[in-house]
């Protein structure tokens, strides 16, 4: 813990300021609000020939729970449809282009192990937002689309403004419990590890509220704020390589790391074996 205390101070005060399925033949796709972007309109990873591999491990990242109505689409060849609910780091605060936000680059990763299947990626995101706004307008813009999944982003503005973190699991259950009332898979994303928000004092305790309401209702959690650390800590990369000048926003880097994760993890839960009456089965690759 002190060890882990002494690097958050540091690194704020030191930081540079800075598969295929036999499926049908639609292509993957990623819709922010009012356009579609399909990869072929994605940044080329060749146009930062200098930024350092994003290494992930399925290990790293894999869901406690699966995803078995997304899995169920999968099987069937029939379309999914998932929106990202969050606020500026799924928006995409902080990078070049939309087509570089997290969503973006996650219907790519999808379209690659996935080639042919009829998947959406819809982008919710609003700068700013708390888990109260997002709540507010659960209904019109997650719940009227009909996802199969929905990948929830919250708890960073709440920390950044010093808010109370308890009264957010209320929040958390309450949202999870409208959301999976629709059928829908869910996954939780719990903050970035950036200098501004380690700096503030109830980061830690925001991310173990967002992992044990997570787990009380039974979906899934990105752990982005321990998968940012570890490119921190053990990779050693400087914060400027992951982290916008502003010292709290993604970049292109790092969203376009962040999808390769969410897209390995999603593609894990959705094709992991379950044990039914007959035996344990598995969804085809």
């Amino acid at each position: 813990m002190h060890r882990h205390i002494f690097l958050r101070r540091a690194a704020v005060f030191g930081a540079v300021a800075a598969a295929g399925l036999f499926a049908a033949l639609l292509p993957v796709r990623a819709q922010a609000p009012g356009s579609i972007i399909t990869p072929a309109a994605l940044p080329s990873s060749a146009t930062a020939p200098r930024s350092p591999a994003c290494v992930v491990t399925a290990e790293q990242v894999r869901f406690d729970r699966a995803l078995p109505r997304t899995a169920r689409r999968l099987v069937s060849g029939e379309p999914i449809r998932i929106v990202a609910l969050g606020s500026s780091s799924t928006f995409g605060a902080g990078a070049s282009t939309s087509a570089a936000s997290y969503p973006s680059r996650l219907a790519e990763e999808l379209a690659r192990h996935f080639p042919g299947h009829d998947i959406t990626v819809l982008n919710r995101g609003v700068n700013g937002e708390e888990a109260p706004n997002m709540l507010a307008r659960l209904d019109t813009a997650v719940i009227a689309e009909k996802p199969d999944l929905v990948l929830w982003q919250v708890g960073t503005n709440s920390v950044l403004r010093g808010k109370a973190v308890p009264p957010h699991a209320s929040l958390l259950h309450e949202g999870l419990t409208r959301l999976k009332a629709t059928g829908a898979d869910v996954v939780l994303i719990d903050p970035q590890y950036a200098p501004r928000v380690i700096a503030k004092p109830n980061i830690d305790e925001m991310v173990s509220l967002i992992a044990t309401v997570a787990k009380a209702e039974h979906v899934g959690l990105l752990h982005r704020f321990d998968l940012m650390r570890r490119w921190y800590e053990s990779e050693h990369l400087p914060f400027e390589t992951f982290v916008s000048a502003d010292g709290l926003h993604m970049n292109d880097w790092s969203y376009a790391c962040l999808a390769k994760a969410l897209g390995m993890a999603i593609v894990e839960a959705a094709t992991r074996p379950t044990a039914t009456a007959i035996g344990p089965q598995i969804a085809p690759r």
